[in-house]
Order: structure tokens, then sequence, then C-alpha cells
């Protein structure tokens, strides 16, 4: 099944803002039982160009088009990873995809994480749920590039173990002598054998953070950032080292449609990464 009939645009079209590429579907792989994974490649193995933390706008030709973040490192560039969760018509219809297929790609989008500016600082990453998607592009550039970093720790939590994402790369992470990570869930089932509680409940395993040289970043659902934030002031790092990623119903991507506006900001263009400062201004931010 073909899902999109489209040539690359041509040069003089610039990036793929406005005009979709057609994006080869090269793996399928089921993670939860709402969540699939897929790796794209697009025509001639062009590199997408993105940073950590943007995201795509992902069409079926006479479906429609919905945002998904991107959820591997621009370190490794023959393809990129699509985590999709199937809540609607347009991501019902991604999930029917196998590999060979194409589907439409327009970005990316928004502005992602500064990695420059995480480059020589120790980084506390913490996500909730789905919010590990886009995390993980984050993730995977840091071990890529782990001699420019100082300490690595990442703090994840999802409601229930059958809601885990990325189970292979949650085993490494554990294994690895590169990051200090730690996994909750909400509610524990009967097989479950590791920490349980909300993702702030992990903050005591952390070792004692420099607060000037530690940057973090939080991603997750809204009701998530009040209370991780409130654990990271209180070991005193400055609110200009937090960064929050911002999850809003982006429908256009390119701040026309006004579907994802906060207040005056567009969260497509001007996030979905926003330091923690410019969020607080916010108000319907973080509702």
């Amino acid at each position: 099944m073909t899902v999109l009939e489209a040539a690359s645009p041509p040069a003089h079209a610039g990036d793929s803002t406005y005009i979709p590429l057609a994006g080869m579907v090269r793996r399928v792989t089921k993670l939860t039982a709402l969540e699939q994974l897929f790796e794209i490649r697009l025509p001639n193995g062009r590199p997408l160009g993105h940073s950590p933390g943007q995201f795509v706008q992902v069409s079926i030709m006479g479906v429609g088009e919905c945002p998904i973040s991107i959820a591997s490192s621009p370190t490794r560039p023959d393809s990129f990873d699509l985590c999709v969760r199937r809540v609607g018509e347009v991501t019902g219809f991604i999930h029917r995809l196998r590999p060979g297929d194409t589907v439409g790609i327009r970005g990316p989008l928004g502005h992602g994480f500064d990695v420059d500016e995480l480059h020589g600082r120790d980084v506390l990453i913490v996500a909730g749920g789905l919010g590990l998607a886009p995390a993980r592009s984050v993730i995977q550039y840091i071990l890529d590039e782990r001699p420019r970093f100082g300490q690595f720790h990442l703090l994840y939590g999802a409601r229930e173990p059958a809601e885990l994402l990325f189970r292979d790369d949650l085993t490494r992470w554990r294994q690895s002598p590169d990051v200090n990570f730690h996994l909750t869930v909400d509610r524990a089932d009967e097989q479950w054998r590791g920490h349980t509680g909300v993702v702030t409940t992990l903050f005591h395993r952390l070792p004692r953070l420099d607060p000037d040289n530690t940057m973090v970043a939080i991603i997750g659902p809204p009701i998530m950032f009040k209370f991780v934030v409130l654990e990271v002031l209180a070991r005193r790092i400055p609110q200009k080292n937090v960064f929050c990623s911002l999850e809003r119903r982006m429908k256009c991507g390119v701040g026309k449609c006004g579907h994802c506006q906060a207040n005056n900001v567009y969260v497509c263009t001007e996030g979905p990464v926003f330091r923690y400062g410019q969020l607080k201004a916010l108000r319907e931010a973080l509702e």
C-alpha cells in the first residue's frame, strides 16, 4: 500500500516546511497496545536535519495530517524514528503502515533543545508517559556524544508497566555506565518488581547535584511539570537552567491556525521547548 505518491520538491522549494516529502517506512515495532515505533527514511537518504525536541507533521493522502515528536537523535542521520499513539483517524491509518509504504513528512518543525548549551554541563532529564518519545532524541544525542557532557541522570515514569515505552532501551540504559537511570510506575501489577510511585519519588535516588552546572529537561504531561519543577528548584537549580517540552495540539505546525496558542505564544513555532521562566508567564500553558 502506498499512501503518498509524491516526488521530492524541486531544489528551489527549500526545506519541507510546507511541502511534504515522501518518507518510506523501513521498520515498524509494536511498543504497547497503543504505541508503535516507525523508522522512516527520506528520499535518497536525505537527513531530516532536526534538533532533539522538534516534531514533524505526518500526512496520509486523503485522510489528514498530525504532529508527531521525533524520537531519535540527529546523530543517526540515515533515518529517524516516530513513536505514534493510536488515538484517532490519522494515527489509526498510520498504524496500518508496513515496511515499504510511504507517508508524507513535513518538517522538522518547532524549537527544540539547544544542545550546544548543554555541552560541558551535567544533564538531568525527567520524562513522563509518552514524553519519553521526544526525550529519547535528547537521550540518544547525549549518549552518542557522551564525552561532551558531564554527569547524566535520567528519571522516567509511566502510569503502569503495560505502558512502558522502548523496553529494549530501558534495559540498555539501566545497564549502561554512561547514564544514571531510574524508572517507576504509578500503579504496579503482580509481575512488577521495580519502584512504584510518581516520577518525583525518584528524586531521592539522585546524587547531590551541582546547581549552577546542571541543566534540566522536563518532558511529559503538563500536570507533571509543577511537581517536578518544585523538586528541581528545591535543589537550587536556577530557573534559566530548566527547560520544559510543552504538549499542545499543533494543527498546522507553522503558526497560522492558532490551535496551539497559549496566551500570545504559538507553541508550534516558539516551542515546544521553552525555558521554565517563559512558561511561568503563560498562564494557559500549564493548565
